[in-house]
This record gives C-alpha cells, sequence and structure tokens, in this order.
C-alpha cells in the first residue's frame, strides 16, 4: 500500500505511542462523536444549525457520560482498532444497544424540557453510524500502514560499510528491494560522518556496537571495491567481534558495468579474512616469455592452470595451446577464455587439445606441431589423500608425466619449461609431495645435462592456493549454511595460503627469470592456523561457535583426524639459505640433486617396482631418494588392502 509521506508519518507516529495515549485519544474522539451525533440529530429535526449550549448541552452531556463507560465496560478500548473485526463490531452492537436503551429512556420515554424526544431516538442510531465508520476508517487507514511497518522491521536490518558511490549505488538497490531494511551506513572518513545520505545517517565505526544494537541490525555489506586488502582485512576483523552477517562487493575490476545491484553481493573470500598488501606485477617480466610467442599450458582446465590461462591470455602470445585430459574441465576454460579473446584481447588463437601428460606420443605430437616457446607445466594429481589412496597412477602422473613432458619440450625446442610444484615436496609425509619433489629432481637433472640452446627448466613450488579443488574454504562455507558441523581435521594444522591470480602472476614472473634448475619458492606471508580460519567464518556468518564455553553455540567443530599422508605444518624450503630474487615475493632455493644418471637408474627401479605392484619397495625407494621424507601411515593404496582381504565364503 503505497502512503502520503505526511499521512504515513501522521500514522506511524499514531502507531508509536504508549498504549494509554491511545486508548485516551479513542475516548477523546468517541466523546466528540457523541456531541456530532447530538448536533446532527437536532438539525434533522429542527432543520436548522443550532449552537450547543443551554439546554442542548443535556444531551451532549448524557451521551459521553453514558457512552464512555459503557465502551469501557464492553470492552471497546481493549480492542485493536487495526484489526477491528467481526467481535469488534458484536461488541459495538452490545454497547450501543444499552446505550441506545437508555438514552431513549431519558430524552423519549421521560423526555427533558426544551429537547425534542425523537432526540432520544435519532441519536444512538446516528452514534452507532459515526463510531462504527471511526473504526472502519481506523482498520483501513492504520491497518495497511501498520502491517507494513511490522514487514518492515521483520526484514533483516543492514548497514554498508562505504559510503562512496558503490555504496550510494547499493543503497538504491536495497530501496528497490522488499528483502532488506536499510539501517544506515558506516564510513572511515570523518568528513561524511554525521551527516545523512539519501535520508540515511552515516556513523563511524567506533559506534557500531550501538548502532547494531539500537536498530537490530543483522547484516554488513562492504561496499569498499578499490580498498586495499590490508585495510579491507582490518574491516573484517573489526567486524568479527559483532554478531553480524558480513558479506561483500568483489573489487572493482569484477564488477560487471560499474554498476553496483545485489546480485554482486558474494561471501567473503579467505582473501578479504587473510589479505595482505599487494605486490603489482612487473609488466615486463609478465609478457616476456609469452607476448607474441606459442605458449602451452598443460593441465589447463586446473585450478592454477585456468588462471595461468586467463593471464597469459591478457599478455597476447599468439597461440595459446590448452592440452587438458577432462574433456569437460577443456570445454569450460577454452569457451571462458573465447569470451576473453573476444572482449579483450583479440588476435589470440586458442587450440584446446584433449591428451594426457603420459601419453609420450601424444606429447611429442602436439609439440613438435606448434613448438611453443614457453610450457606451463600444471598438470598434476595433488589431493593428498587420493593420491596416498593411489599412489603408483599419483607417481606416474606426477613424475612420470612431468618427466615426459620435459622430454618432448627438450625435443621440440622449447626455451622455458615450468613446472609447478608445491610446499608439500618439502619433507614430505606423503606420496603426492613425494612425487612431486621427484619430478622436481627429474627436472633439475635434465637441466644439468644440456647444452647452451638447452631448454631452461625451473620449478616454482609455493603453497594452498585460495578457491581451488579441495580447498576448505568452499568446504567451511557449505557447512555454516547446512547449520555445522565443520569438520577439522586437527586443531594445530595450519597451512599457507595465496590467492589464485598472485600465484600465477607470480609463476609467470618467476619463469621469465629462470636460467635453469632453479627451484623458485614464492613468499606466502604467514601461515594460518585452520582452526582460526574457521572461527572467522562462523563469526562473520553472524553465528557462534558450539563449544564448552559456549554450549548454546550454533556452529559445532568437529575434529576428525589426520587423513593418510595430511602434515600438521607445510614448509617451502628444504635447505635454510633462500637467496633473493629482483622480485620481492620470489626466492630461488638450493635444493640438493642427483647426477642425471644416477636418477634414470633410479627411475627404472622405481618403475618396475610400481609394474609388480611392490608397494613396499615403491616406498622404500622414495625413502631413499627424496630427502626428509617420511611416511606417517601404513600403505592405504585401495587395491593393495583389498588384495589383503580374506576371500568372502563360497563353495
Amino acid at each position: 500500500m503505497n502512503h502520503h509521506p505526511d499521512t504515513s508519518f501522521t500514522a506511524a507516529t499514531l502507531l508509536d505511542l504508549p498504549r494509554p495515549v491511545k486508548r485516551l485519544l479513542a475516548v477523546l474522539v468517541d466523546a466528540s462523536l457523541c456531541t456530532l451525533a447530538v448536533w446532527v440529530a437536532l438539525y434533522l429535526r429542527l432543520e436548522v444549525w443550532l449552537r450547543l449550549e443551554g439546554v442542548y448541552l443535556w444531551p451532549v452531556a448524557v451521551s459521553i457520560v453514558l457512552a464512555i463507560p459503557l465502551f469501557v465496560r464492553c470492552g471497546l478500548y481493549r480492542a485493536i482498532f487495526r484489526y477491528a473485526g467481526w467481535n469488534a463490531t458484536v461488541a459495538l452492537a452490545q454497547a450501543m444497544v444499552l446505550y441506545g436503551l437508555f438514552y431513549a429512556t431519558v430524552f423519549t420515554l421521560i423526555g427533558i424540557q426544551g429537547v425534542p424526544r425523537s432526540v432520544g431516538l435519532v441519536q444512538p442510531l446516528l452514534l452507532l453510524v459515526f463510531v462504527g465508520v471511526s473504526r472502519l476508517a481506523i482498520r483501513l487507514w492504520l491497518g495497511g500502514l501498520y502491517r507494513h511497518l511490522l514487514a518492515e522491521k521483520a526484514r533483516p536490518g543492514v548497514l554498508i560499510y562505504g559510503a562512496g558511490e558503490a555504496g550510494r549505488q547499493l543503497a538504491a538497490a536495497l530501496a528497490r528491494s522488499t528483502e532488506y531494511r536499510l539501517v544506515g551506513f558506516v564510513d572511515d572518513d570523518p568528513r561524511l560522518q554525521g551527516r545523512s545520505l539519501d535520508g540515511r545517517d552515516v556513523h563511524s565505526p567506533v559506534d557500531l556496537d550501538g548502532v547494531i544494537t539500537r536498530d537490530g541490525v543483522n547484516d554488513v555489506l562492504l561496499a569498499l571495491p578499490s580498498v586495499d586488502p590490508v585495510r579491507r582485512r582490518q574491516i573484517v576483523e573489526q567486524l568479527r567481534a559483532h554478531p553480524v552477517h558480513v558479506r561483500t562487493l568483489p573489487g572493482v575490476s569484477d564488477l560487471a558495468s560499474g554498476r553496483v545491484s545485489l546480485s554482486d553481493l558474494r561471501e567473503l573470500d579467505i582473501e578479504d579474512l587473510l589479505g595482505r598488501a599487494p605486490v603489482s606485477p612487473d609488466p615486463a617480466l609478465m609478457g616476456q616469455l609469452i607476448t607474441d610467442h606459442v605458449v602451452a599450458v598443460t593441465g589447463a582446465g586446473g585450478s592454477i592452470g585456468s588462471e595461468l590461462c586467463r593471464q597469459i591470455v591478457l599478455q597476447r602470445p599468439t597461440t595459446l595451446l590448452l592440452i587438458e585430459q577432462s574433456e569437460f574441465a577443456l570445454y569450460a576454460i577454452h569457451q571462458e577464455l573465447q569470451a576473453l579473446v573476444q572482449r579483450a584481447v583479440s588476435g589470440v588463437e586458442l587450440v584446446p587439445l584433449l591428451a594426457s601428460v603420459t601419453d609420450r606420443p601424444r606429447m611429442d605430437a602436439i609439440l613438435q606441431s606448434w613448438k611453443p616457446h614457453t610450457l606451463y607445466h600444471a598438470a598434476a594429481y595433488k589431493h593428498v589423500p587420493l593420491v596416498e589412496h593411489n599412489p603408483v597412477q599419483g607417481i606416474r602422473n606426477n613424475v612420470w608425466g612431468t618427466w615426459w613432458c620435459a622430454e618432448a619440450a627438450r625435443d621440440a625446442g622449447v626455451s622455458h619449461f615450468v613446472l609447478i610444484s608445491t610446499d608439500k615436496a618439502v619433507r614430505p609425509t606423503n606420496i603426492m609431495g613425494a612425487s612431486k619433489r621427484l619430478a622436481e629432481m627429474a627436472l633439475q637433472a635434465m637441466d644439468s645435462e644440456g647444452d647452451n640452446d638447452r631448454t631452461r627448466f625451473c620449478m616454482v613450488r609455493f603453497g594452498n592456493v585460495l578457491g581451488s579443488s579441495g580447498s576448505v574454504v568452499p568446504l567451511f562455507r557449505q557447512q555454516i549454511e547446512s547449520g555445522g558441523p565443520i569438520t577439522l581435521t586437527h586443531p594445530d594444522i595450519t597451512r599457507y595460503f595465496m590467492t589464485i591470480p598472485e600465484a600465477a602472476q607470480l609463476v609467470m614472473q618467476a619463469g621469465a627469470m629462470a636460467q635453469g634448475g632453479e627451484v623458485f619458492v614464492l613468499d606466502m606471508g604467514e601461515p594460518v592456523r585452520i582452526i582460526d580460519l574457521a572461527h572467522r567464518m562462523v563469526a562473520l556468518s553472524g553465528r557462534t561457535v558450539k563449544s564448552a564455553e559456549q554450549p548454546d553455540g550454533d556452529i559445532a567443530i568437529e575434529i576428525t583426524g589426520l587423513r593418510p599422508g595430511e602434515k600438521l605444518y607445510e614448509e617451502l624450503l628444504i635447505g635454510d639459505d633462500p637467496q633473493p630474487t629482483p622480485h620481492p615475493r620470489i626466492m630461488k632455493a638450493h635444493e640438493a640433486r642427483l647426477a642425471p644418471a644416477e636418477l634414470r637408474v633410479a627411475f627404472q627401479r622405481l618403475d618396475a617396482a610400481m609394474e609388480a605392484g611392490d608397494l613396499a619397495d615403491v616406498r622404500e625407494m622414495l625413502q631413499t631418494l627424496v630427502q626428509g621424507y617420511q611416511p606417517e601411515t601404513d600403505i592405504v593404496d585401495w587395491l593393495h588392502l583389498q588384495k589383503k582381504k580374506p576371500p568372502r565364503g563360497g563353495l
């Protein structure tokens, strides 16, 4: 229902009055209606408007003295006028019948000198009409507005953090929505604090506690698309102390058209929780191995591979080879990159190629046909428990896939071969980490036996990337939305984190600095306790963690125990002497390496053990080859365990 602003304001003011004041107003209105009914009754009898004075005050006084106590007795002032229905109508009728009998007795049967006897009959009928119409008018006037105000108050209260252009656009979108109730703005700028923006107050962050409590705020929406990650993290930490659900607009570059809508809002990402000051990529390093060259990416549909492809396209290669064994993943990244090329960087040829990195003839054919200048090798099995349960396939894909791709790249004259490695390759406790360290060692050996025109092999080692497949963040978010519990393998487990775009950019820059054989290590910042991350995510969803100290909390955290091969802590260096590079976020590690001939003999033995299914021998050789490899579980290969089971009963 639409209301004129003045009318809505008056009605809202009436609705906010205390109940005794409302009842007093109702009594005064009814007394006025008694007077009006007498006046109209006299006019109908005498056909002239009279002044109510002298003897004519008697019917007014008697009407008020009779009506008000009867209305009180019949409960007319207990009824909520805006909800007046059949019961209230019956109560009014009963009151008016009694009133009419008494009033007619006084002025019609007994009579008062100077007052027409017909007034005793007409006035009660008029009063019934006037009071009934007044109740109906109140119901029509206040009922719809009251329901509107109730619905308004029932909607989640929202504060917008940021009173800039994005905040104003978000406020306009909220005004068109029936989902939220905008309470006001919060902004760090003292010049805006205390002012009104589109009728809503702009508060200081120090007033957050009072505003959230007083106005029933459930959600805080961050409209800060251009703020730096460090400041964003400070704001998020500040909001953690309040029982509110925090969501955010994406960065300026991610907003579709510069216009803000409610559909742009998203849950906080881990980079909002762990943000650090960005280091702008070096344009020269970014494009050095890519611009005007043919570039290949293996594992092009994976988390890192797909982001590498996005960043590579922006550097304008002549051709980008998308090498991927998953048909769906290849289709998805090809479609996305085609749209990017058409929109922003026309002239880049995209070639989607279905291939497994362990298919040596296929890789030879691809690389010999296009002869890429640079190859980024992102294809790998990386899920620790899955590889632990399927060790031979993990080693075959991660070690032999890397080795054969590297040989095919060398034979095709590829200039730079960049391996995407992992912090799990450092003193590994699992097959996945050991296989990635073996892949690094294979490239180091190949690099040491090359000549001056050789392919330059290098490795880039880093920790967890945010939003990759298997990341804890989407899992925790899903568990929180489901009401919990959050499953955590160990209360002390810690991990390094980096955003996928930052990791991809650093990989490209590290590759450009390679002279051959380097293990580049990315600066991942400070390690993060995963349980602390879980607590932050729960708090910023507006919920509380259930614990012994807080048994009425919303979300429980359940410790499930470390999975096969999982480490409590990850490291980035085997040695302790990383060397700096021209880039502040990239270091060089000096790792021990085996001679090429020695490594080839070891690989032949390892291959024979894998072919024979001798997993104990495979483990033993991994421990010999990979410095610091200490498996912490028994062999959990599914096939090995199945063969050890006793046969089921039979004839």
